[in-house]
């Protein structure tokens, strides 16, 4: 499989990148990598590092030109290079303003039949961009950067039309990504998975997360998925709003590798808004591109079920969308009627569904985990 690959400056898309190729090495199959912001300073010798997006566009486009067209070349003929990611944009929000990244006949010429738009963490991700570049951009410029970026990948990948397919994935904090990135390109027949389970109401219910923590990774483990808690943006806000309650000028964040970071409040509460909004444009996207949605519903304390109405929108959402929707209820409470008519089936436990999921055929391969 084809793929490009976009996502705004910030990402450290090289590393995860290599890390997916050297993964699927290990599963035996080769991923070829290409690093166009790489082949594009060794077109421009001259060009200081980190300083390229500086230069004029009419050179910038040159060199992305230039480099763009040894990809192809070097990738001729397709079935030479089976599996390949050209890591790339697909636009810049810069001292130029808004521009695009990528022009669409060598994309024609090459031909991605996937299209991926890798997302982080906004924190995470302005943090990076600050200690790379010398610009000055808010949390809420990154903000709109990255819905940008999601758009315009979205549309490149309509525009090239064909078998070409558009996802949004998420570098993640938890789930093994590196492995849903490599499937995308070596295992397309896999089933692709929404995992659906309360976030934000069960923070501070150290069981429940660890009961949903498992449910996450089984899935992980046999499918594609597509998990929403790979971005807790609603974490930071919730942290934000308190910290602001109490006076604090900053909060606590923490990179993946678990360095400390400090991020300004008033710029988390500027964009409230945006990261309801994301959260919610982006959620829907991620089970639109999924076959299937699996939902988790534990019983909190007192024997509530614990349905948020996240959960419930995208079971509906889902249904809506012609998908199949699996629920395991763990709640001793019966689910009901919006829960049982909309579901395909409902599972007492996450055992009892993954024996389903296996007896339909659904997995193609060992759980990574060993389960």
């Amino acid at each position: 499989m084809r793929a490009l690959v976009t996502g705004q400056i910030g990402m450290h898309k090289k590393d995860y990148l290599d890390a997916v190729a050297d993964a699927s090495a290990r599963q035996g199959e080769r991923i070829d990598v290409f690093h166009l912001g790489d082949l594009m300073y060794a077109e421009g010798p001259d060009v200081r590092a980190g300083r390229i997006l500086d230069l004029p566009l009419s050179r910038l486009t040159a060199l992305r030109r230039a480099a763009f067209k040894d990809i192809i070349a070097a990738t001729s003929p397709p079935e030479s290079h089976p599996n390949i990611i050209v890591n790339t944009h697909a636009t810049f929000r810069w001292r130029h303003g808004l521009f695009s990244a990528f022009d669409f006949d060598q994309i024609t010429t090459l031909a991605p039949g996937l299209f991926i738009c890798l997302v982080d963490n906004i924190e995470v991700v302005h943090h990076r961009l600050h200690a790379e570049h010398d610009i000055d951009a808010t949390l809420k410029d990154c903000m709109v950067w990255r819905e940008e970026e999601i758009l315009a990948t979205e549309l490149l990948a309509q525009a090239i039309g064909g078998p070409s397919r558009f996802y949004i994935l998420s570098r993640g904090r938890q789930s093994p990504t590196l492995e849903t990135c490599r499937r995308l390109l070596t295992c397309p027949g896999m089933k692709k998975v929404y995992p659906s389970f309360p976030m934000s109401h069960v923070v501070e219910m150290p069981e429940v997360q660890k009961e949903i923590d498992q449910f996450r990774q089984r899935l992980a483990g046999h499918f594609i998925c597509f998990d929403p808690g790979d971005v807790d943006e609603k974490l930071l806000l919730q942290r934000a709003i308190e910290a602001a309650k109490s006076g604090r000028d900053w909060v606590e964040a923490s990179l993946p590798d678990g360095q400390p970071i400090r991020v300004s409040v008033r710029e988390v509460l500027d964009i409230a808004g945006d990261i309801d909004g994301q959260i919610y444009m982006r959620d829907f996207k991620l089970i639109d591109q999924s076959d299937m949605i699996c939902s988790y519903i534990p019983e909190l304390p007192g024997g509530l079920p614990g349905l948020s109405s996240g959960v419930e929108r995208e079971l509906q959402h889902a249904f809506e969308h012609t998908k199949e929707v699996y629920v395991v209820w763990k709640p001793a409470k019966t689910p009901s009627p919006f829960i049982t008519e909309t579901a395909t089936r409902v599972f007492g436990t996450v055992d009892e569904a993954m024996e389903y999921f296996e007896g339909k055929g659904m997995f193609a391969q060992r759980d990574l985990f060993g389960n």
